[in-house]
Protein backbone atom coordinates (compact mmCIF):
# COMPACT_ATOMS: atom_id res chain seq x y z
CA UNK A 1 0.00 0.00 0.00
CA UNK A 2 2.88 1.75 -0.54
CA UNK A 3 2.72 4.24 2.81
CA UNK A 4 -0.65 4.27 4.51
CA UNK A 5 -3.45 2.94 6.37
CA UNK A 6 -6.52 5.08 5.75
CA UNK A 7 -9.19 2.98 3.49
CA UNK A 8 -10.19 4.45 0.49
CA UNK A 9 -14.06 4.62 0.16
CA UNK A 10 -15.16 3.63 -3.47
CA UNK A 11 -17.01 6.26 -5.83
CA UNK A 12 -19.29 5.95 -8.39
CA UNK A 13 -18.64 6.43 -12.23
CA UNK A 14 -20.43 9.73 -12.12
CA UNK A 15 -18.90 11.12 -8.35
CA UNK A 16 -15.18 10.08 -10.03
CA UNK A 17 -16.03 12.47 -12.65
CA UNK A 18 -16.88 15.45 -10.67
CA UNK A 19 -13.76 15.01 -9.16
CA UNK A 20 -11.46 14.07 -12.19
CA UNK A 21 -10.50 17.41 -13.23
CA UNK A 22 -8.81 18.40 -9.91
CA UNK A 23 -7.31 14.99 -9.09
CA UNK A 24 -5.52 14.59 -12.57
CA UNK A 25 -3.33 16.96 -14.75
CA UNK A 26 -5.03 18.08 -17.78
CA UNK A 27 -3.59 16.73 -20.61
CA UNK A 28 -4.05 18.59 -23.62
CA UNK A 29 -3.94 17.84 -27.28
CA UNK A 30 -5.01 19.08 -30.48
CA UNK A 31 -6.70 16.02 -32.88
CA UNK A 32 -4.63 15.34 -35.97
CA UNK A 33 -7.57 14.99 -37.85
CA UNK A 34 -5.78 12.26 -39.49
CA UNK A 35 -7.94 9.41 -39.17
CA UNK A 36 -6.65 6.31 -37.57
CA UNK A 37 -3.52 7.27 -37.62
CA UNK A 38 -3.83 9.62 -34.51
CA UNK A 39 -0.65 9.14 -32.61
CA UNK A 40 0.14 13.27 -31.83
CA UNK A 41 3.57 13.99 -30.95
CA UNK A 42 1.75 16.61 -28.25
CA UNK A 43 1.69 13.79 -26.12
CA UNK A 44 5.05 12.11 -26.51
CA UNK A 45 6.77 12.10 -23.04
CA UNK A 46 10.48 10.66 -23.70
CA UNK A 47 11.06 9.59 -20.24
CA UNK A 48 9.68 8.70 -16.90
CA UNK A 49 7.26 11.15 -15.05
CA UNK A 50 8.45 11.71 -11.28
CA UNK A 51 6.13 11.27 -8.30
CA UNK A 52 8.79 11.35 -5.79
CA UNK A 53 12.58 12.48 -5.35
CA UNK A 54 14.33 10.62 -2.68
CA UNK A 55 13.78 7.71 -2.98
CA UNK A 56 12.96 7.89 -6.03
CA UNK A 57 9.35 6.60 -7.75
CA UNK A 58 8.85 7.26 -11.38
CA UNK A 59 6.12 6.60 -13.69
CA UNK A 60 5.55 5.32 -17.30
CA UNK A 61 3.81 7.72 -19.37
CA UNK A 62 1.08 5.40 -20.29
CA UNK A 63 -0.32 7.52 -23.10
CA UNK A 64 2.60 6.96 -24.95
CA UNK A 65 2.06 3.28 -24.87
CA UNK A 66 3.43 1.68 -28.65
CA UNK A 67 5.58 -1.08 -27.44
CA UNK A 68 4.72 -4.53 -26.04
CA UNK A 69 8.50 -4.50 -24.29
CA UNK A 70 8.60 -1.44 -22.19
CA UNK A 71 11.78 0.39 -22.78
CA UNK A 72 13.80 -0.15 -19.79
CA UNK A 73 14.39 3.75 -19.68
CA UNK A 74 10.52 4.76 -19.51
CA UNK A 75 9.58 0.92 -17.19
CA UNK A 76 8.42 2.32 -13.91
CA UNK A 77 10.24 2.57 -10.63
CA UNK A 78 9.17 1.84 -7.77
CA UNK A 79 11.36 2.38 -4.44
CA UNK A 80 10.73 2.10 -0.93
CA UNK A 81 13.92 3.38 0.69
CA UNK A 82 16.78 5.02 -0.74
CA UNK A 83 18.63 3.08 -3.27
CA UNK A 84 21.69 0.81 -1.57
CA UNK A 85 25.05 0.97 -2.55
CA UNK A 86 25.66 -2.53 -4.07
CA UNK A 87 28.40 -3.80 -6.66
CA UNK A 88 28.40 -6.84 -8.00
CA UNK A 89 32.29 -7.91 -6.58
CA UNK A 90 30.79 -7.27 -3.35
CA UNK A 91 27.53 -8.99 -3.45
CA UNK A 92 26.14 -12.11 -2.27
CA UNK A 93 22.77 -14.05 -1.61
CA UNK A 94 22.10 -16.29 1.26
CA UNK A 95 19.59 -19.05 1.13
CA UNK A 96 18.83 -19.79 4.84
CA UNK A 97 16.40 -20.50 7.56
CA UNK A 98 14.27 -23.76 7.16
CA UNK A 99 16.83 -25.41 4.80
CA UNK A 100 18.90 -28.51 5.31
CA UNK A 101 21.79 -27.18 3.60
CA UNK A 102 22.23 -22.96 3.85
CA UNK A 103 23.84 -21.58 0.52
CA UNK A 104 25.85 -18.25 0.01
CA UNK A 105 26.35 -17.17 -3.25
CA UNK A 106 28.48 -14.93 -5.31
CA UNK A 107 26.94 -12.86 -8.71
CA UNK A 108 29.54 -15.02 -10.95
CA UNK A 109 28.50 -18.22 -9.06
CA UNK A 110 24.60 -16.67 -9.42
CA UNK A 111 25.15 -15.85 -13.50
CA UNK A 112 26.99 -19.48 -14.16
CA UNK A 113 23.30 -21.24 -13.82
CA UNK A 114 22.00 -22.02 -16.72
CA UNK A 115 19.05 -18.66 -17.44
CA UNK A 116 15.97 -19.17 -18.61
CA UNK A 117 14.14 -15.60 -19.93
CA UNK A 118 10.56 -14.55 -19.47
CA UNK A 119 9.01 -11.47 -20.39
CA UNK A 120 6.57 -10.54 -17.47
CA UNK A 121 4.41 -7.24 -16.54
CA UNK A 122 5.12 -5.39 -13.43
CA UNK A 123 2.09 -3.03 -11.43
CA UNK A 124 2.24 -1.34 -8.12
CA UNK A 125 -0.01 -1.95 -6.44
CA UNK A 126 -0.97 1.61 -5.84
CA UNK A 127 -1.14 2.28 -9.60
CA UNK A 128 -4.53 4.54 -10.08
CA UNK A 129 -4.40 5.73 -6.95
CA UNK A 130 -4.72 9.42 -7.67
CA UNK A 131 -7.95 8.34 -9.12
CA UNK A 132 -9.79 7.39 -5.53
CA UNK A 133 -12.05 8.98 -4.06
CA UNK A 134 -10.46 11.23 -1.12
CA UNK A 135 -6.89 12.41 -0.87
CA UNK A 136 -4.78 8.60 -0.12
CA UNK A 137 -1.25 8.99 1.90
CA UNK A 138 0.62 6.64 -1.07
CA UNK A 139 1.97 7.63 -4.14
CA UNK A 140 -0.07 9.42 -6.27
CA UNK A 141 0.30 7.51 -9.20
CA UNK A 142 -2.54 7.51 -12.47
CA UNK A 143 -1.79 4.98 -14.90
CA UNK A 144 1.53 4.56 -15.24
CA UNK A 145 2.81 2.08 -12.46
CA UNK A 146 3.14 -0.40 -14.75
CA UNK A 147 5.24 -1.89 -17.45
CA UNK A 148 6.05 -5.03 -19.33
CA UNK A 149 9.43 -6.48 -19.63
CA UNK A 150 12.04 -9.51 -20.78
CA UNK A 151 13.75 -11.06 -17.56
CA UNK A 152 16.54 -13.51 -17.86
CA UNK A 153 17.60 -15.13 -14.43
CA UNK A 154 17.04 -18.37 -13.07
CA UNK A 155 14.03 -20.23 -11.28
CA UNK A 156 14.03 -19.60 -7.28
CA UNK A 157 13.17 -23.14 -7.00
CA UNK A 158 16.46 -23.81 -8.18
CA UNK A 159 17.92 -22.36 -4.99
CA UNK A 160 15.46 -23.62 -2.80
CA UNK A 161 15.89 -27.38 -4.17
CA UNK A 162 19.90 -27.02 -4.11
CA UNK A 163 19.32 -25.67 -0.40
CA UNK A 164 16.95 -28.84 0.83
CA UNK A 165 13.46 -27.13 1.96
CA UNK A 166 12.54 -29.18 5.51
CA UNK A 167 9.54 -30.63 5.28
CA UNK A 168 6.86 -27.75 7.46
CA UNK A 169 8.32 -24.93 5.26
CA UNK A 170 5.51 -22.37 4.87
CA UNK A 171 6.82 -18.94 3.40
CA UNK A 172 9.81 -17.70 1.54
CA UNK A 173 10.98 -14.24 2.50
CA UNK A 174 12.56 -11.99 0.26
CA UNK A 175 14.87 -9.25 1.33
CA UNK A 176 16.45 -6.52 0.04
CA UNK A 177 19.52 -4.41 0.43
CA UNK A 178 17.46 -1.47 0.63
CA UNK A 179 16.68 0.14 4.22
CA UNK A 180 15.63 2.62 5.94
CA UNK A 181 12.96 3.79 8.88
CA UNK A 182 8.81 4.87 8.21
CA UNK A 183 7.62 7.62 11.32
CA UNK A 184 4.61 8.48 12.08
CA UNK A 185 1.65 9.69 10.92
CA UNK A 186 1.88 6.73 9.01
CA UNK A 187 2.46 3.09 10.82
CA UNK A 188 6.32 3.37 12.10
CA UNK A 189 8.38 0.49 11.58
CA UNK A 190 10.81 -0.95 14.80
CA UNK A 191 13.52 1.15 13.80
CA UNK A 192 15.64 0.96 10.60
CA UNK A 193 14.23 -2.37 8.79
CA UNK A 194 15.11 -3.85 4.88
CA UNK A 195 12.30 -3.69 2.37
CA UNK A 196 11.07 -7.79 2.56
CA UNK A 197 8.25 -9.55 1.37
CA UNK A 198 7.08 -13.54 1.65
CA UNK A 199 5.95 -15.84 -0.75
CA UNK A 200 4.15 -19.03 0.12
CA UNK A 201 5.88 -21.95 -0.67
CA UNK A 202 4.08 -23.27 -3.52
CA UNK A 203 4.54 -19.68 -5.64
CA UNK A 204 8.33 -19.87 -4.37
CA UNK A 205 8.47 -22.89 -5.78
CA UNK A 206 6.40 -21.83 -9.48
CA UNK A 207 8.72 -21.79 -12.48
CA UNK A 208 7.26 -17.87 -13.18
CA UNK A 209 9.43 -16.96 -9.90
CA UNK A 210 12.83 -15.82 -11.55
CA UNK A 211 15.67 -14.17 -9.64
CA UNK A 212 17.01 -11.85 -12.21
CA UNK A 213 19.99 -10.14 -13.53
CA UNK A 214 19.17 -8.93 -17.00
CA UNK A 215 16.39 -6.98 -17.86
CA UNK A 216 15.68 -6.44 -21.83
CA UNK A 217 18.45 -8.43 -22.93
CA UNK A 218 21.12 -5.89 -20.48
CA UNK A 219 21.99 -6.15 -17.17
CA UNK A 220 20.09 -4.86 -14.41
CA UNK A 221 20.24 -0.72 -13.82
CA UNK A 222 20.37 0.28 -10.38
CA UNK A 223 17.06 1.48 -9.98
CA UNK A 224 15.85 -1.73 -11.33
CA UNK A 225 17.38 -3.77 -8.94
CA UNK A 226 20.67 -4.42 -9.68
CA UNK A 227 23.06 -6.74 -9.38
CA UNK A 228 19.61 -9.02 -8.88
CA UNK A 229 16.08 -8.68 -8.25
CA UNK A 230 13.16 -10.95 -7.95
CA UNK A 231 10.49 -11.09 -10.59
CA UNK A 232 7.52 -12.39 -9.35
CA UNK A 233 5.39 -13.05 -12.29
CA UNK A 234 1.39 -12.56 -11.66
CA UNK A 235 1.87 -10.93 -8.53
CA UNK A 236 1.38 -7.22 -7.74
CA UNK A 237 4.76 -5.26 -8.01
CA UNK A 238 5.50 -5.23 -4.33
CA UNK A 239 6.87 -8.96 -3.92
CA UNK A 240 9.31 -8.44 -6.66
CA UNK A 241 12.23 -7.37 -4.21
CA UNK A 242 14.94 -5.46 -5.95
CA UNK A 243 18.36 -5.39 -4.62
CA UNK A 244 17.87 -9.20 -3.21
CA UNK A 245 20.63 -10.07 -0.89
CA UNK A 246 18.69 -12.72 1.70
CA UNK A 247 16.49 -15.38 1.23
CA UNK A 248 14.82 -17.06 4.29
CA UNK A 249 12.15 -19.96 4.50
CA UNK A 250 10.11 -20.08 7.45
CA UNK A 251 7.88 -22.39 9.10
CA UNK A 252 5.34 -20.51 9.88
CA UNK A 253 3.81 -17.30 8.28
CA UNK A 254 5.60 -13.95 7.59
CA UNK A 255 4.12 -11.24 8.98
CA UNK A 256 6.60 -8.11 8.43
CA UNK A 257 5.96 -4.73 8.11
CA UNK A 258 5.06 -4.90 4.14
CA UNK A 259 3.23 -7.91 4.49
CA UNK A 260 1.25 -6.46 7.47
CA UNK A 261 1.07 -2.82 7.67
CA UNK A 262 1.21 -2.00 3.93
CA UNK A 263 0.12 -3.75 1.35
CA UNK A 264 -3.07 -5.67 2.53
CA UNK A 265 -6.46 -5.74 2.13
CA UNK A 266 -9.90 -6.30 4.07
CA UNK A 267 -10.83 -10.01 3.36
CA UNK A 268 -14.35 -11.14 5.34
CA UNK A 269 -14.39 -14.54 6.37
CA UNK A 270 -17.00 -15.46 8.01
CA UNK A 271 -17.93 -12.11 8.41
CA UNK A 272 -15.29 -11.00 10.43
CA UNK A 273 -12.70 -8.70 8.89
CA UNK A 274 -9.35 -9.63 8.31
CA UNK A 275 -6.11 -8.00 7.05
CA UNK A 276 -5.00 -9.89 4.07
CA UNK A 277 -1.22 -9.53 2.15
CA UNK A 278 -1.96 -8.30 -1.61
CA UNK A 279 -1.07 -10.98 -4.01
CA UNK A 280 -2.34 -11.53 -7.40
CA UNK A 281 -2.97 -9.13 -10.20
CA UNK A 282 -6.57 -8.84 -10.79
CA UNK A 283 -7.77 -8.85 -14.48
CA UNK A 284 -7.67 -5.14 -15.69
CA UNK A 285 -8.10 -2.54 -18.96
CA UNK A 286 -6.51 0.87 -19.13
CA UNK A 287 -7.02 3.23 -21.76
CA UNK A 288 -3.85 4.74 -23.39
CA UNK A 289 -4.92 7.12 -26.15
CA UNK A 290 -7.09 9.16 -25.82
CA UNK A 291 -5.77 10.35 -22.49
CA UNK A 292 -7.60 12.06 -20.08
CA UNK A 293 -9.12 15.83 -21.42
CA UNK A 294 -7.47 15.01 -24.65
CA UNK A 295 -9.20 16.68 -27.35
CA UNK A 296 -10.49 14.84 -30.40
CA UNK A 297 -11.49 15.83 -33.96
CA UNK A 298 -15.30 15.44 -34.59
CA UNK A 299 -16.41 13.28 -37.39
CA UNK A 300 -13.00 11.75 -38.03
CA UNK A 301 -12.19 8.07 -37.06
CA UNK A 302 -9.82 7.85 -33.99
CA UNK A 303 -7.89 4.83 -33.17
CA UNK A 304 -8.61 4.12 -29.14
CA UNK A 305 -6.41 1.82 -27.89
CA UNK A 306 -5.06 0.52 -24.60
CA UNK A 307 -3.57 -2.90 -22.92
CA UNK A 308 -5.17 -5.44 -20.71
CA UNK A 309 -3.79 -7.77 -17.91
CA UNK A 310 -4.88 -10.76 -15.59
CA UNK A 311 -1.69 -11.92 -13.77
CA UNK A 312 -1.51 -15.83 -14.55
CA UNK A 313 -4.87 -15.73 -17.06
CA UNK A 314 -5.34 -14.91 -20.57
CA UNK A 315 -7.01 -12.07 -21.25
CA UNK A 316 -10.12 -13.03 -23.50
CA UNK A 317 -12.11 -10.03 -24.45
CA UNK A 318 -12.05 -6.52 -24.24
CA UNK A 319 -15.00 -4.05 -24.31
CA UNK A 320 -15.15 -0.45 -25.28
CA UNK A 321 -17.89 2.20 -24.20
CA UNK A 322 -18.80 5.79 -24.95
CA UNK A 323 -21.91 6.06 -23.29
CA UNK A 324 -21.04 5.71 -19.27
CA UNK A 325 -21.58 2.17 -19.48
CA UNK A 326 -24.61 1.90 -20.84
CA UNK A 327 -23.79 0.24 -24.05
CA UNK A 328 -20.12 -1.99 -24.96
CA UNK A 329 -18.35 -2.85 -27.97
CA UNK A 330 -15.98 -5.36 -28.53
CA UNK A 331 -12.66 -3.76 -29.10
CA UNK A 332 -9.80 -6.15 -31.48
CA UNK A 333 -7.09 -7.58 -29.78
CA UNK A 334 -3.79 -7.16 -30.49
CA UNK A 335 -1.12 -9.75 -31.42
CA UNK A 336 -0.85 -12.94 -29.29
CA UNK A 337 -1.44 -14.06 -25.39
CA UNK A 338 1.99 -13.86 -23.21
CA UNK A 339 1.64 -15.23 -20.42
CA UNK A 340 1.43 -13.16 -17.56
CA UNK A 341 2.28 -10.55 -19.97
CA UNK A 342 -0.52 -7.78 -21.18
CA UNK A 343 -2.42 -7.90 -24.08
CA UNK A 344 -2.65 -4.65 -26.66
CA UNK A 345 -6.60 -4.09 -27.74
CA UNK A 346 -7.66 -1.09 -29.99
CA UNK A 347 -10.84 -0.17 -31.55
CA UNK A 348 -12.03 2.85 -33.95
CA UNK A 349 -13.63 4.89 -33.04
CA UNK A 350 -16.36 7.48 -35.25
CA UNK A 351 -16.27 10.48 -32.92
CA UNK A 352 -19.61 12.11 -32.57
CA UNK A 353 -20.28 14.74 -35.25
CA UNK A 354 -21.50 17.64 -32.41
CA UNK A 355 -18.64 19.34 -30.37
CA UNK A 356 -18.81 18.40 -26.42
CA UNK A 357 -17.53 16.45 -23.82
CA UNK A 358 -17.44 12.31 -23.53
CA UNK A 359 -16.55 9.77 -21.58
CA UNK A 360 -14.84 6.63 -22.99
CA UNK A 361 -14.36 3.51 -20.74
CA UNK A 362 -12.74 -0.10 -21.43
CA UNK A 363 -13.14 -3.30 -19.57
CA UNK A 364 -11.47 -6.13 -19.72
CA UNK A 365 -12.77 -10.53 -19.45
CA UNK A 366 -9.95 -13.24 -18.62
CA UNK A 367 -10.13 -17.01 -19.41
CA UNK A 368 -11.09 -17.23 -15.63
CA UNK A 369 -14.56 -15.83 -15.91
CA UNK A 370 -13.56 -12.59 -13.92
CA UNK A 371 -14.72 -9.32 -15.55
CA UNK A 372 -13.44 -6.02 -14.54
CA UNK A 373 -15.42 -4.63 -11.91
CA UNK A 374 -17.44 -1.20 -12.70
CA UNK A 375 -17.27 0.30 -9.00
CA UNK A 376 -14.59 0.34 -6.58
CA UNK A 377 -14.66 -2.30 -3.97
CA UNK A 378 -13.53 -0.29 -0.70
CA UNK A 379 -11.96 -3.06 1.20
CA UNK A 380 -9.58 -2.56 -1.12
CA UNK A 381 -8.08 0.49 0.89
CA UNK A 382 -5.54 1.85 -1.46
CA UNK A 383 -4.23 -1.12 -3.27
CA UNK A 384 -5.26 -3.39 -6.34
CA UNK A 385 -7.05 -0.39 -8.00
CA UNK A 386 -8.43 -2.59 -11.04
CA UNK A 387 -12.20 -0.93 -11.25
CA UNK A 388 -13.16 0.54 -14.74
CA UNK A 389 -11.75 4.33 -14.95
CA UNK A 390 -13.59 6.84 -16.95
CA UNK A 391 -11.88 8.82 -19.39
CA UNK A 392 -13.36 12.03 -20.34
CA UNK A 393 -12.11 13.40 -24.03
CA UNK A 394 -13.22 16.68 -25.59
CA UNK A 395 -14.82 16.74 -28.81
CA UNK A 396 -13.79 19.85 -31.36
Amino acid sequence: MDGGMRAAAGASRRTFLGGLAAAVPMLAAAGTGRGADNESDALDIPGLITRQKGPDNLEFPFSNLKSFITPTEQFFVRSHFEVPTVTADDWTLTVEGHVERPLTLRYDELRSQPATKRTALLECAGNGRVFLKGLQPGLRWELGGVSNAEWTGIPLATLLQRAGVKPGAVDVVLEGADTGEVRPPNPATPGVISYSRSLPLAKANSPEVLLAWQMNGEDLTVPHGFPVRAVVAGWYGMASVKWLKRIVVLDRPYDGYYQTFNYTIWQRPQGLPTLTPVTELDVKSQIARPAGFEVVPRNSEYRVHGAAWAGDAEITNVEFSTDDGRTWTNAALVGEHVPYAWRFWEHAWRTPEQPGSTVLMSRATDSRGRTQAMERDADRRDAMISHVLPVAVEIR
